[in-house]
């Protein structure tokens, strides 16, 4: 897949909040309160994608992790399923 192709913005916007609710909480109580989220993805979907297969192991000090032929194969499959347009 090509930074060309062209793909629904909102969509990945709303599902990337959606997955900050993985990472959410909250701070202070009634009116002062605020909700945080971390800006990573959670371990637990890492670690699964890992034991699948699909991605290196996520659990080591380096910032980003490396995508099989298969992991990369499956991610522009689901970025397609999701997030293609018709156009």
């Amino acid at each position: 897949m090509s930074k060309q192709d062209r793909y629904d913005k909102d969509k990945v916007a709303e599902v990337v909040l959606a997955l900050m609710v993985l990472n959410l909480w909250e701070e202070g109580r009634g009116a002062s309160a605020i909700y945080r989220a971390w800006k990573n993805l959670p371990w637990e979907a890492l670690s699964r994608l890992h034991e699948q297969g699909y991605i290196s192991n996520p659990r080591t000090q380096a910032k980003s992790v490396v995508l099989t032929e298969e992991g990369v194969r499956k991610a522009q499959e689901a970025f397609r399923r999701w997030f293609g347009t018709e156009t």
